[in-house]
């Protein structure tokens, strides 16, 4: 049998038998400024600039501008510290400039 042809199916039978990782799924409307600040700073840094990107899209901008984001997260991060009940995505909707 030919070499490649033997180790590209070796190849193939060692990834195919990976397990899929799991997909995250997040309903953004049913996290909480508490379930914000709860997760991971990975997770955060994911949430918050999903949620950046909506607020823009909903302003119709089309830039991205890192003193504004900046700004963003540490103005949701205080907010959310002294509002854990509130919905998360409308608290950002609320207080992002």
């Amino acid at each position: 049998m030919n070499r490649k042809l033997l180790i590209a199916a070796a190849l193939l039978a060692a990834f195919a038998a990976q397990p899929a990782s799991a997909q995250v799924l997040i309903n953004m409307d049913q996290i909480t400024c508490q379930d914000f600040l709860n997760a991971p700073p990975e997770r955060q840094i994911l949430i918050a600039s999903w949620v950046g990107g909506y607020y823009s899209g909903s302003k119709n901008l089309n830039m991205f501008q890192s003193i504004y984001a900046k700004r963003n997260t540490d103005v949701i991060f205080k907010y959310c510290a002294e509002h854990k009940k509130e919905g998360f995505l409308a608290s950002f909707m609320k207080e992002a400039h």
